[in-house]
């Protein structure tokens, strides 16, 4: 086993199953749902051991590439951060660390993990890490399987083999997609193991029968890394060379067809938080079977799941066994036995045009974020924070006037050839037209309303002149 395994963490997927707290701008990866760190940040805390792990790749779209650092930053760890050019599923994402991987070692070893699941035994999860890696260097593609608790129709399965080497490794013989109930009964009786989605490979290894099966997306991943380009901290995979690589899962490119793959029976406390009834089964539970988070209130009600994002109040009387989610802009009732049909309701919504469907009221952007207070045909207000040391864009509108009054901290404002200082319960107006820039050169966090007054509000009517960010 080599010094250290690289490990790749996949920022990928919309998590619209767990709607409204989860949604497209902002996805569940990045939203503390379980716990006060996010599902990413539990998965850096995981690999932050430095005699066993590399510095980690992590491959996201360029929309959640400021997040990924900003979480990062937080907690104190540096990683590759690679950029995927557009969505192409899971395979060509792989293919692409595989040669970045190799690229600072020819025995890399590299273990993919996904950012949005949960691992609640770290010490297990490092062992099986170990054990993996031992199995992976002789040239397996190893995956984690976990024992069923119970016929889950939402988990792929794995239908052992014989045994290899060791008492706890076995060939896999089969990778079987989602079953229906009484298949997953079946299954489960027969000791089966759910798929975790998680590997560990040598990176030659899964390069060679990417290769093999799927030749087009290996020349692609290769072509995209030779042509990478440096923008900040960032690693932009070429577009164009990205853009050939055929649209496909790793699992259906490679897992499900290479006679390499193998299986560790990890128990590690894994969840993929796929739905909120998921969710429910990773709280604790009060004694009437109720996980509840945030401003909640229940009265006469069991086996339930209710979320609350502050300063919302959320109460509920008399439910069983139901999933209550209110955010600042929508509110999700439903029953626990139906928390996967979330999905098909948020793609319902999209159908029909909802902007909640998508975007979360806070946006959040390399400097900071602002949150939507309240909208009317020639008005907006909003709340915006800046972070400590950071500045917005220089820019200009040509449809809309605005407003600040500072609430919190002091503000550096730049209005065409002026640069003022604007303090706690100041305001200033910044008229159309006119070049502008905002600031906090503070060590707390900068607070502003503001107000906006014009014929058109949207957020492309932003000339942007000079950008620490690299956004045109």
């Amino acid at each position: 086993m080599p010094a250290q395994i690289v490990p790749v963490i996949m920022c990928g997927g919309a998590g619209t199953r767990l709607w409204p707290v989860s949604r497209e701008s902002m996805p569940k990866q990045f939203v503390p749902i379980v716990g006060r760190e996010t599902t990413f940040q539990q998965v850096l805390a995981r690999i932050a051991d430095r005699d066993l792990f590399a510095r980690p790749i992590i491959i996201t779209h360029a929309d959640f590439r400021f997040v990924v650092a900003e979480q990062l930053r937080e907690r104190g760890m540096q990683a590759d951060i690679v950029l995927e050019p557009m969505r192409r599923d899971s395979g060509p994402a792989v293919a692409a660390c595989a040669v970045l991987a190799a690229e600072r070692d020819r025995e890399a070893l590299v273990l993919v993990l996904a950012a949005d699941h949960v691992i609640r035994k770290p010490f297990e999860f490092h062992e099986a890490c170990r054990r993996a890696a031992a199995v992976a260097a002789e040239r397996r593609i190893v995956t984690f399987g976990i024992e069923p608790t119970h016929p889950a129709t939402n988990y792929g399965y794995i239908r052992l083999g014989e045994k290899l080497d060791g008492s706890f490794v076995h060939a896999v013989e089969a990778f079987v997609e989602k079953p229906d109930a009484a298949t997953a009964a079946n299954y489960v009786s027969n000791r089966y193991l759910w798929n975790s989605g998680n590997f560990l490979f040598h990176a030659a290894t899964m390069l060679g029968e990417i290769e093999r099966f799927e030749p087009a997306m290996a020349e692609a991943a290769k072509a995209a890394v030779v042509g990478i380009t440096r923008d900040l901290d960032f690693l932009r995979l070429a577009p164009e060379p990205f853009a050939r690589a055929p649209k496909k899962s790793i699992d259906y490119a490679v897992m499900e067809r290479t006679k390499l793959a193998a299986v560790i029976p990890a128990d590690i406390g894994w969840s993929d938080v796929g739905s909120w009834s998921t969710v429910w089964d990773i709280l604790d539970h009060d004694d009437a079977g109720n996980a509840t988070d945030g401003s909640v209130v229940l009265l006469e009600t069991h086996n339930s799941l209710v979320h609350s994002e502050e300063p919302v109040l959320t109460a509920v009387i008399g439910l069983d066994d139901v999933v209550v989610v209110s955010t600042a802009d929508a509110v999700l009732v439903g029953a626990r036995a139906k928390a996967e049909q979330v999905k098909a309701l948020v793609e319902q919504l999209q159908a029909q045009n909802h902007r909640a469907a998508v975007e979360h009221r806070r946006i959040y952007r390399p400097w900071g974020y602002y949150q939507d207070v309240d909208l009317a045909a020639r008005y907006k207000v909003k709340r915006i924070v800046v972070k400590p040391g950071s500045k917005l864009s220089l820019q200009k509108h040509f449809h809309r006037s605005e407003h600040w009054v500072v609430v919190k901290g002091t503000a550096e404002i730049t209005l065409g050839n002026d640069v003022r200082s604007v303090h706690e319960n100041e305001s200033i107006y910044i008229p159309i037209g006119s070049v502008h820039r905002l600031a906090n050169p503070g060590k707390i966090p900068l607070e502003l309303i503001e107000v906006q007054v014009g014929s058109y509000l949207g957020e492309d009517d932003i000339v942007r002149l000079d950008d620490l960010y690299g956004r045109g």
